[in-house]
This record gives structure tokens, C-alpha cells and sequence, in this order.
């Protein structure tokens, strides 16, 4: 733990802006160190421990033992992308036996870098997972958001019809895994008044699952150097006694110059790679902006030039005209490095950032080769879960299923012999020892 924080940091532990943090030291909520420090307003961390949702940062951090699978665990992943999710899960010791997804260009990145995964291309709806009932421990699944039509106050499985979460719940009512994991976008909560995720929990209810409270995760606190925050709606099958604990939170916040250069996330500074380049009039005014630094940082005839309209409407569009600076974690990736909306500009050079700079961000290794047209490849990997924050995830899983086995196991054992139905389908392939 450290003893001061940056405007910056702070900002991004809390998940609010700089401008807010000023607001809040004029009306006494927080006050930084006074004379600033260097120049730069910096925040105590004693100061900090008032806030609820970062107060993990300043206590002792509990150091919870990965554990390896017991046993080999199966997933299945709906709308599984370039991978993200999946090699996440499969570091933290997931067995892969089939992963859907539509996009042609993220499926061949999919067979290049696992040749031995069951990659299935094409719509979704298509495919018949019946034959994958009770050999499936986990379903997995990033479908986006969609409104649902109400027949009434509470949503049926088959009201959902028509949605592609439809398709993620069709998945989990023909293989009854254990586990069931929906990640989403922030906006997700919020949906339709949050009347979507609700309907979302209804339906995985009707088919006989638990469903824990949505939890939102801020991948920052989980070693991964970007400000991305995912949406994760767990299930737990109500007959399997099953018992899920969050993943832990790391009290060590990681910025760009940590994984694009040597140090503790990757042995080597990021490799050379093809990436897109601004035009001659967008070069002209990023050569203006400083690192961490966007539109407002230009003089303030072409701040009007540049924003045109938008100049004039409320709203800070601090991702327009944006440089990222070494020592802050970066925004949150998009599919396009160099739009007006979404620039992601380098540090030092005046450029977008690499594909491989791109994937390090998104704590990708560097041996996992991305297919498909450069605007694909930068969509792929701006649309992945982090693998950092998947692993944590998976681990988690991981002690979920393990526990299960155990006790299954246990009662195998105190029975004296097997039981007619055990109660977790993984106990199925146990020996008793």
C-alpha cells in the first residue's frame, strides 16, 4: 500500500472524474495534501479508507491459494470472440469442449492459436447442445443486451425468445451445467430501467439456477492495466449445493508503461507489430496534446475547429482527441483506436496504439496471434474480456468446483458406495480412494 495517490489514480479507484474530485475538495468531502506535492494534488491513503468500494486497498491483502482442478472441468462459451474469456478460464484450469461464435475472422483466431478447441462458426441458434448434457460443468457467455418483450410481471424462458441471451439460457436448460456465467457491459444494469437483467435472473431461475447478486467488476483491480469495468451474472444450480466467492480484488494497480514495458506483467517490452495511423490533419493536432491530456489541452480556436458542435454540449468527451500517459492505467479499449469518439493515442509517439500494444492492454501474451483484416483484429481484441480478469474468474470457478467435489466425494465415501444420482455431476467420474 502506498502512502499518496494521484488526482489521477484516485479518480480511477473510484471510478469518477478529476473534475469531481476538485468539486469534492471544495465542499470539503476530500481534501488532498496541501502545499501538492512536486506540483501534482495527491491524496493520503488514510483519506481514502472512508470510501467503501476501494477499501480493500488500504488493508491487509488476504492471500487466497490458487487451487489446481481436482479433476478435469468442462466449459462451453457462447459468443466467444478472439478468446479472451476462454484463455482466461483455461489458465485458471477450465477444459474447453466448445466455443460458438459467428464472426469468421475471430473463429480463425480461435483455430490458429488452440488448433484442438472445438470452434463452431456460425449463428448460435443453430447448434444442438443436448448431446452435451452432464458432460459440461460450466457455460460461459458474453450475449449483449437486448430488450426483452413482457408478457407480465415475471419473464418466462420462452418470453425471452428472439434474444441471444434466449440462446445463452437454451445452452444452460440443455446441459444443466453447474455454474452459468453471463458477462456484460456496464450498461447492462441499467438497461431498460433494469427491468433486462431482471428478466435475465427470472428466466435462469425458472430453470432452476441461483442467481448471485450482478457483480460489477473494475478490471484495474484485477491486474489488468486498463479502466474496463464487466458486468458478471453467476448461476449456481440449485440441487448442487454449490457455494461461489468473488474473486479477490489486488490492491496493485497496474499502468501502460507496466504492460508495454518489461516489468512484473510481461518479461520484455511489447513487441513491434502493424497498427493504424492518423492522418496528416489528426497527427497535426495529437502532436498538441500531452500525455494524459485531450482535447480541452489545445488551444482554444482549434478545441472549436476540432469538436465543431460538440464543442458547446455538456459532458467532459475526455476519450476525444486523448493521449494516454505511462503512468495512469488506460481507458477502456474500443473496436477503432483512432476515431474522433475513441482516440487512444500513444504516450510518446503520435499514433494509435499497436495491435500488439492493444492486446498487451488487454493483458493478452504475446504469443497469441490475432487473424483477419487489421480493423478486425483491433475489433477482436477491443471487444474481449481481459484475460488477467478472466483468470480470476476462472479460479474462482475453479474453487467453487473443487468444493463440490469434495463434498460429493465425502459422501461417496460415507455411503460406502455410490450414490443413484450424485449431486454434482462432476462426482460422476469419481474414484473413491
Amino acid at each position: 500500500m502506498k502512502d499518496f495517490y494521484s488526482l489521477s489514480e484516485v479518480a480511477d479507484m473510484l471510478g469518477t472524474t478529476k473534475e469531481t474530485l476538485r468539486r469534492w475538495d471544495k465542499s470539503g468531502k476530500l481534501t488532498p495534501v496541501r502545499p501538492p506535492i512536486n506540483n501534482y494534488r495527491v491524496y493520503r491513503s488514510k483519506d481514502l479508507e472512508q470510501f467503501e468500494k476501494i477499501g480493500f486497498m488500504f488493508k491487509e491483502q488476504i492471500q487466497v491459494k490458487d487451487e489446481f482442478p481436482l479433476k478435469r472441468y468442462t466449459s462451453i462459451e457462447l459468443f466467444a470472440g478472439a478468446g479472451g474469456l476462454a484463455l482466461g478460464l483455461e489458465k485458471a484450469g477450465l477444459s474447453n469442449i466448445l466455443l460458438s461464435e459467428i464472426d469468421k475472422n475471430a473463429c480463425e483466431t480461435l483455430r490458429k492459436n488452440r488448433p484442438e478447441w472445438n470452434v463452431v462458426e456460425g449463428d448460435v441458434a443453430e447448434i444442438d447442445f443436448t448431446p452435451y448434457k452432464g458432460k459440461v460443468d460450466v457455460i460461459t457467455g458474453g450475449f449483449p443486451c437486448q430488450a426483452f418483450s413482457y408478457a407480465g410481471k415475471r419473464l418466462g424462458f420462452e418470453d425471452a425468445r428472439g434474444t441471444l441471451f434466449f440462446e445463452f439460457a437454451r445452452a444452460v436448460k440443455e446441459t444443466q451445467p453447474l455454474i452459468c456465467v453471463g458477462e456484460n457491459v456496464r450498461g447492462l444494469l441499467q438497461h431498460e430501467n433494469g427491468k433486462t437483467i431482471e428478466g435475465m435472473i427470472s428466466v435462469l431461475d425458472e430453470l432452476g439456477y441461483d442467481v448471485m447478486s450482478p457483480r460489477l467488476l473494475k478490471a484495474l483491480f484485477y491486474r489488468v492495466p486498463q479502466k474496463r469495468e464487466r458486468v458478471l451474472l453467476v448461476g449456481l444450480r440449485k440441487d448442487a449445493n454449490l457455494k461461489f466467492e468473488w474473486p479477490l480484488e489486488s490492491n496493485e494497480i497496474f499502468t501502460v508503461r507496466d504492460v508495454l514495458k518489461r516489468g512484473k506483467l510481461y518479461p520484455t517490452d511489447v513487441p513491434l507489430s502493424l497498427g493504424q495511423a492518423y492522418p496528416k490533419n489528426k497527427r497535426e493536432i495529437m502532436e498538441l496534446i500531452p500525455p494524459g491530456g485531450y482535447w480541452r489541452d489545445l488551444p482554444i480556436d482549434l478545441q472549436k475547429n476540432y469538436m465543431k458542435g460538440s464543442f458547446h454540449l455538456s459532458g467532459g468527451k475526455t476519450g476525444m482527441a486523448r493521449r494516454i500517459s505511462w503512468d495512469e492505467p488506460c481507458l477502456t479499449l474500443t473496436c477503432a483506436p483512432a476515431q474522433k469518439q475513441t482516440e487512444r493515442c500513444h504516450p510518446e509517439e503520435t499514433r494509435p496504439f499497436t495491435v500488439r500494444e492493444y492486446a498487451r492492454i488487454q493483458t493478452f501474451p504475446d504469443d497469441w496471434e490475432f487473424a483477419g483484416p487489421l480493423t478486425s483484429q483491433y475489433a477482436q481484441i477491443g471487444n474481449a474480456v481481459p484475460v488477467n480478469l478472466a483468470e480470476a474468474v476462472g479460479k474462482a470457478i475453479i474453487r467453487t468446483l473443487n468444493s463440490c467435489y469434495r463434498n460429493n466425494q465425502q459422501q461417496q465415501i460415507t455411503q460406502k458406495a455410490y450414490p443413484t444420482q450424485a449431486i454434482c455431476n462432476i462426482g460422476l467420474e469419481a474414484v473413491i480412494v
